[in-house]
């Protein structure tokens, strides 16, 4: 299992919540687009924002917990492989 800071991170779903809602303020903003690739060009836009700001934030899941898990798993396949005598 994840530790408890991976699992409110991994379930919740208000990043996305909060990316569709920027996609849908800037689409009211603009009111009507000129063609369909100004309408892709849009989300484009705010991703490549978000991106950059999770780039110069901490990561979303630290380096250590995830280190944390890996050795987790480790120790159950090698509890779990049979002792040959």
């Amino acid at each position: 299992s994840f530790p408890k800071a991976h699992r409110v991170k991994i379930h919740s779903t208000n990043t996305l919540e909060r990316l569709n809602k920027e996609v849908k303020r800037r689409a009211d903003v603009v009111g009507i687009f000129p063609n369909e690739e100004s309408i892709m060009r849009l989300p484009g836009a705010v991703l490549t924002e978000q991106n950059e700001e999770w780039l110069l934030q901490n990561r979303y899941l630290p380096q250590h917990t995830m280190a944390e898990i890996e050795q987790a798993a480790e120790n159950d396949v090698t509890e779990a492989l049979p002792l040959s005598a």
